[in-house]
């Protein structure tokens, strides 16, 4: 690690994220990846909800070793632990599994049972973005999988970009591409995917949240099904 990547302060942070938005607007995922991994070196992660493992994937092949955070909320299904343990086992990454402070019973027995069915922004920010907001406090920037296609409040999303309530570039290196590229990123490189895509689900998170998509539907229709949310906050 550099001196420059220990001791940056939030506005030169802040002047990289906006620079390089602009410069990386039409760079290749790989590109941007590789920009990121040479500017933060090891203060550099990569942020994976185990849906698929492209942009760890991307990652690993600008940096190997790299970082790979995973939010275990106690809620995922069984086949997102599964492709957790997998992606862990044959590529060049170093997973580092995050969980909340409390346990389900734990937050069951302070908050009452079924908090997600009741208040889901509360079990979101206790389950998810606190514990994701206490394990980037080591890391200067951080990669998401968000694309611009996956729904109306992801269409503004920047390859490289200022995140303000962390303080942290927030690289979002696939922003500009489809599913079919992802699709065809996956059979080109033989990436792990949950397998719950086979299943009707598009957009996969905790198991009491999430259900499969339907005809005509956007990605994330699933994700919360009947209720006015459409993000879980890791990413307003």
């Amino acid at each position: 690690m550099t001196t420059a990547q220990q001791e940056r302060t939030s506005d030169e942070l802040r002047t990289l994220a906006e620079q390089a938005g602009r410069e990386l607007e039409s760079a290749s995922a790989l590109q941007i990846l590789q920009w990121a991994a040479d500017t933060f070196g090891r203060r550099f992660c990569v942020t994976s909800s185990m849906e698929d493992a492209v942009v760890a994937h991307l990652a690993s092949r600008a940096m190997k070793g790299v970082d790979v955070v995973f939010l275990d909320t106690g809620y995922h299904f069984p086949e997102t632990i599964g492709t957790r343990d997998a992606v862990e086992a044959v590529m060049d990454v170093n997973v580092i599994t995050l969980t909340p402070r409390r346990s389900v019973a734990e937050q069951d027995a302070e908050y009452g049972p079924r908090l997600h069915d009741r208040d889901p922004d509360l079990c979101c920010r206790l389950r998810k973005v606190q514990p994701l907001e206490e394990g980037l406090k080591g890391y200067q920037a951080w990669a998401t999988g968000l694309r611009r296609d996956e729904s109306t409040s992801r269409a503004n999303t920047l390859v490289v970009g200022w995140d303000e309530k962390r303080q942290k570039v927030k690289v979002s290196p696939i922003a500009r591409w489809t599913q079919d590229d992802v699709d065809a990123y996956v059979a080109e490189h033989g990436v792990l995917t949950n397998p719950l895509l086979m299943d009707g689900y598009a957009s996969i998170g905790c198991a009491p949240c999430t259900r499969r998509v339907l005809a005509g539907e956007d990605a994330r229709a699933g994700r919360w099904a009947g209720r006015a949310k459409t993000e879980c906050g890791l990413h307003e």
